[in-house]
């Protein structure tokens, strides 16, 4: 066995390990499992299911990955997937499940993720890129989320709903309904509070990017007519902003999913 694997660590027939990849005491890969290069499992992580590691990943202990979807009476098949990009880490206690065959079979975790303490990702769901989960945050399934969001502890989000990318999401946030681009919510039943800006400063974007966002922002929620009317006329003052555009076309795209507005 390589000195890379541990001795006590299980490395079932089947499984493909890249160059490099270590495999710490009593972990588990399994016979359908595929580590990309340079990948690391600590002591008691799993990976079992149709599943795939990019490169340089870690699995912190106890990490599970693609395990069956939680849908009563469904367990595991070929079609029943996870796939995972490179540098995504997984820290202690998270766990990741694959997707169900009936809606594409396929859980997507994006590149450079950080998934903190205890989170959970359900099947079905669509993870961008560089997307930050802290402790103990619950996807439920098929919820799809942006490039660069950040959830805040213990925030739990209701299946089927969207969040655009560079949104925020604050700790202890309870969401059922979809999140705009570079909104922030917070709270249980969780309302708009504003634009993530802090997030959109880090992220590189200049102070005019910013002030269309918060433009379109302010004339979506708090203009004149009904939210419809006012998504609509939105539409035709960004019609040559990409940012503007971008927000209304993600609402026009919710069809009847609710979207997370301001309290009133």
């Amino acid at each position: 066995m390589s000195d890379l694997i541990h001795p006590t660590a299980i490395v079932e027939d089947g499984a493909k390990l890249g160059a490099g990849v270590q495999i710490g005491p009593y972990c588990y890969v399994g016979p359908n499992a595929e580590l990309g290069s340079g990948t690391v499992l600590h002591s008691h992580a799993i990976v079992k299911g149709h599943t795939i590691l990019g490169e340089n990943c870690e699995l912190d202990s106890h990490a599970v990955l693609g395990g069956a979807p939680q849908v009563i009476g469904l367990a595991a098949t070929s079609e029943s997937r996870l796939i995972v990009g490179n540098r995504s880490v997984f820290r202690e206690h998270t766990t990741v499940n694959t997707g169900s065959p009936a809606v594409g079979g396929i859980t997507r975790v994006g590149d450079d993720c950080y998934i903190m303490i205890g989170s959970h990702i359900a099947h079905d769901c669509q993870i961008g890129n560089k997307v930050t989960l802290a402790n103990s945050v619950a996807l439920a399934g098929h919820i799809y989320v942006g490039d660069n969001v950040i959830f805040g502890g213990m925030a739990a989000v209701h299946q089927f709903t969207r969040i655009g990318r560079n949104a925020f999401i604050g700790g202890g946030a309870i969401l059922v309904e979809d999140v705009i681009p570079f909104g922030a919510v917070l709270g249980n039943r969780a309302k708009l509070s504003g634009l993530n800006v802090i997030g959109l400063k880090r992220n590189g974007y200049s102070r005019e990017q910013i002030q269309t966002i918060r433009q379109a922002y302010r004339g979506i929620f708090f203009g004149e007519g009904t939210f419809q009317d006012r998504v609509e006329q939105a539409a035709v003052v960004f019609v040559s902003s990409e940012l503007g555009l971008e927000i209304v076309e993600f609402i026009r795209a919710s069809g009847k999913r609710a979207i997370c507005k301001p309290a009133t």
